[in-house]
């Protein structure tokens, strides 16, 4: 897509929601324009979705665009241009009277449903934006290091492995800093604060240090530990910030936030967040190694169910303490399953429903992004509204996440050095015991048999007749472009990424 049309989407999006006025904050995930906004009654939704290359809307957190990825980050940048120049030209914004700040506030309030506000999802939200902006740091070394495992076992270009192994390490051998940053961001402290004391786990020099009865060892905890030491850095930094005369905030408050969490990080929290991602490690190589199909089953079945109710972003801690630990997640390949059975499903609802051009044109646009492993367009412009194919996709994934879990019971175990990616973006970041082609096989079959489940479950049982009867019409032609399905319910809130 090019700068002009980049400008353009933007150029559209930004009236249809208020205009720059109506704009508190804007930033973007993978796939998602994110916005804050003032007042929820201005935006024009179907309007919206009738954009040029909006594949949908979302209501979470903030209000969600869906641009696809690489769009998303073309499009973020010229937005946020439009919605400053726009407040530039218009000059300083009107006083707002208590009354109509109130009448915001109640809007901004009731739009905010109580399952997307308990306090159970608002950490995991909140855990999700530490890790997520991680995520295109871990694909790109993770691609890196599988680049160079094919190298290496190849025996190519010996000279350039290891200056391909320092590139791909790095980011992972000083991720707690980034986490703890990140954390401290979150959390409302002081974002350096929070890194310097995470920095602390992968510093060599506390190999000399004896806790537990046991020698430290640079890194011990990782993710876990470090999310847990800048924690305590906030509270400790807060509590100063409360107590200390500000005339000795500047010295005191930095000093004793990081002597404070720095010697429980040491003397605690990395012994036992230590403990606990080994337990993690050690517990789901033993459940795809005892029980792979079962686990498979369950994992791939259950996953978009836990996406829709904000479940999943309790997994994104895991799966980086299991890249560190072993250099990829085990969990990712199965769990991508699910994205398979969606696909499948889709493709069952086109041939369902041969007279029903919206959602058929829909699916069309949608398919490429899906077999990509963005299934956003898919769940939310075609299988939950509809309902029964949302059930049936869930059919589809369970088989594909059973038929990966077997061959990591019968000892093929791989999984992914990233996280992110999924459908047929994972390939390049694949890497297990069993080699490079049968990894590659077992994945794909387990995608076939994703595909193959969800279109049969759906095929036969996504549709009551009932269903058959109202959708399979003929609508009038409309010239709507795909992204605005007209048959389709409203969108529920999406997941975050």
């Amino acid at each position: 897509m090019s700068t002009d049309k980049n400008r353009a989407t933007a150029a559209a999006i930004l009236p249809l929601v208020g205009g720059p006025d109506n704009i508190t904050s804007v930033a973007h995930c993978m796939t998602r324009l994110r916005i804050g906004l003032r007042d929820r009654s201005l935006v024009r939704d179907e309007a919206l979705k009738a954009v040029p290359g909006v594949m949908g809307v979302v209501e979470d957190d903030t209000y969600q665009i869906v641009l696809g990825p690489g769009t998303v980050a073309r499009v973020t940048p010229e937005f946020e241009a439009l919605v400053e120049e726009g407040r530039s030209a218009a000059g300083p914004p009107a006083p707002v009277t208590a009354d109509e700040l109130a009448a915001q506030g109640a809007a901004m309030k009731d739009a905010r449903t109580a399952r997307n506000s308990t306090p159970v999802k608002l950490f995991l939200r909140r855990i999700a934006n530490i890790f997520v902006p991680l995520i295109p740091a871990l694909i790109g070394c993770g691609i890196i290091a599988g680049l160079n495992g094919v190298l290496t076992n190849a025996g190519w270009l010996p000279a350039v492995v290891p200056a391909l192994a320092a590139i791909a390490s790095g980011f992972m051998s000083l991720i707690a800093v980034f986490v703890g940053y990140n954390t401290a961001k979150e959390f409302g402290g002081t974002a350096i604060l929070g890194g310097a004391v995470a920095a602390i786990i992968v510093f060599p020099g506390v190999a000399k240090i004896d806790a537990f009865g046991q020698q430290l060892s640079p890194g011990q905890g990782g993710v876990l530990g470090a999310l847990a030491a800048a924690l305590l850095a906030v509270q400790v930094e807060k509590w100063c910030r409360k107590w200390v005369p500000e005339a000795l905030d500047v010295l005191v408050t930095p000093t004793l936030t990081v002597l404070v969490a720095g010697l429980v990080t040491l003397f605690g929290l990395m012994f036992v967040a230590g403990e606990v991602s080994t337990a993690i490690g050690s517990f789901a190589n033993w459940l795809l190694a005892t029980g792979g199909a079962f686990a498979g089953l369950v994992l791939g079945g259950l996953f978009l169910p836990l996406v829709m109710l904000g479940l999943h972003q309790a997994l994104i801690p895991i799966h980086t303490t299991l890249i560190q630990q072993s250099g990829h997640t085990v969990l990712l390949p199965i769990l991508a399953m699910a994205g398979a059975g969606q696909v499948g499903a889709a493709l069952a609802v086109y041939y369902r429903l041969p007279r029903n051009r919206s959602i058929r044109t829909t699916i069309k646009s949608a398919l490429p992004a899906g077999f990509l492993g963005v299934g956003e367009p898919l769940i939310y412009g075609v299988s939950l509204p509809l309902g029964r194919p949302f059930v049936t996709a869930c059919v589809g994934g369970a088989a594909g996440g059973a038929f990966v879990g077997l061959f990591n019971q019968l000892g093929s175990s791989f999984g992914s050095t990233a996280i992110g990616p999924s459908g047929w973006a994972l390939f390049p970041l694949l890497d297990g015991t069993a080699g490079m082609g049968a990894t590659l096989a077992i994945y794909a079959g387990g995608l076939v048999v994703g595909y193959l489940v969800g279109f049969v479950a759906t095929y036969f049982f996504g549709f009551t007749r009932q269903m058959l009867t109202d959708l399979n019409t003929s609508p009038e032609p409309d010239t709507e472009p795909a992204s605005a399905p007209q048959d389709a319910p409203t969108p529920v809130p999406a997941p975050t990424h």
